[in-house]
C-alpha cells in the first residue's frame, strides 16, 4: 500500500479543493502506471503548512515572499 505525503504552503496561495483533488488523482495514476501499484490501496495525503511554519535559507516563506 503506497503512502504519499504532499506538503504545500497554505495561505493566500493555497491550492483549491479542485487542485487538491486533481493532485490526488494524478499521483495515484502515476504510481499505478509507473510502479504498477493498485490505485484502490494507494493513499495520498496533502498537508498544508502555514507559511510562517516553513523556512528556506533561514527565513520563513512569509518573509521570503515579501522580499520578491
Amino acid at each position: 500500500m503506497p503512502y504519499v505525503n504532499i506538503k504545500l504552503t497554505g495561505g493566500s496561495e493555497a491550492p483549491t479543493a479542485a487542485q487538491k483533488a486533481e493532485l490526488i488523482q494524478e499521483v495515484t495514476a502515476l504510481l499505478s502506471r509507473v510502479l504498477n501499484k493498485n490505485p484502490e490501496t494507494t493513499v495520498v495525503v496533502i498537508d498544508e503548512v502555514d507559511m510562517d511554519n516553513w523556512g528556506i535559507g533561514g527565513k520563513t516563506v512569509t518573509v521570503r515572499r515579501k522580499i520578491k
